[in-house]
């Protein structure tokens, strides 16, 4: 059964004129399926876009886009202090990966995520928040994944999905590794003394477009699942790409796996300061620290039933 509530839709309005016509399309179906007032609002800058999501108060949420999309609106929603205030948030998939969807279960065919998005089961899930207040709605990586996804971006609009691949390709080539240290929950996971390729932070299980990254982790038990891959000479990480891509990375024993609650990345040096994926947006500058703590179950994601 469809909720009650009002219904805020959100779309992106930098979509192409073929992708606008399908974006049309899908507003008219979230309006047919919902069982009440249906408002769509597109907004760019992120000023008319904090406006929008204030006045989703006492409302339902509907995101038309990909992950990207969802994590603008719950980083608003958190910096607004509303992620008690707001019912649940339907999704449309329309990403170019559209994990958080794969791992939700959310249709990826528009028309079944339409029915899902208005009328699907609410499933309390979680968000990683660092320390200035960045949240992470799937998986966080530091170093080689978020120097790949930096190069995707370069060729995304030609290349679409194939574009996380070159971007793999390019880092793979290029990259030496960072002296990082990784904390969880207290306990030390590396110490920095030797460099590491990539550390990963998940809630979710696969990234760029369904790669299995973190294959065990479920939003729902409470626990972030932390990979940090060691492995840094040309074999290895031609190795760790090879598995990566069967999800046997996992099993390496240049992987170190671990779960908490709370995840400490450090630089060594400098020379070591890293980069950020979150959830596919990368940060321009580079960091020496970053904190992560969970928050368990902060938001509402309508699944099916």
């Amino acid at each position: 059964m469809a909720s009650a509530r009002p219904v805020l839709v959100l779309v992106n309005d930098s979509s192409g004129s073929a992708e606008q016509e399908r974006v049309e399309e899908v507003c008219r179906a979230l309006a047919r399926h919902s069982a009440s007032a249906t408002e769509v609002r597109a907004s760019a800058s992120d000023q008319e876009y904090a406006a929008v999501v204030a006045s989703a108060e006492g409302r339902d949420v509907v995101v038309v886009g990909g992950d990207g999309s969802v994590h603008r609106l719950l980083q608003e929603l958190t910096n607004q202090q509303l992620l008690d205030r707001v019912g649940a948030v339907g999704l449309v998939p329309m990403g170019t990966g559209n994990d958080l969807a794969r791992d939700a279960g959310v249709p990826l065919d528009w028309r079944e995520a339409v029915d899902v998005a208005v009328s699907g089961r609410p499933a309390r899930r979680s968000l990683l928040v660092d320390e200035g207040g960045d949240v992470v709605v799937n998986v966080v990586h530091c170093g080689v994944a978020a120097e790949a996804t930096a190069h995707a971006a370069e060729v995304k609009g030609l290349l679409g999905r194939t574009a996380y691949l070159w971007g793999a390709v390019r880092t793979g080539l290029t990259m030496k590794g960072w002296h990082l240290r990784v904390v969880v929950d207290g306990r030390t996971v590396v110490d920095g003394s030797d460099k590491v390729l990539m550390v990963s932070a998940a809630l979710g299980s696969s990234v760029g477009g369904g790669t299995l990254i973190a294959p065990q982790a479920r939003d729902d038990d409470g626990l972030v699942d932390v990979l940090v891959a060691c492995g840094t000479s040309p074999w290895t990480r031609v190795g760790f790409a090879r598995d990566l891509r069967h999800a046997r990375h996992v099993e390496r024993d240049d992987v170190i796996a671990a779960r908490g609650r709370q995840v400490l990345v450090e630089a060594s040096s400098a020379r070591d300061n890293f980069r950020v994926n979150a959830d596919g947006d990368v940060s321009d500058d580079r960091s020496s620290e970053r904190r992560w703590e969970l928050l368990e179950g902060v938001w509402r994601l309508r699944v099916p039933r």
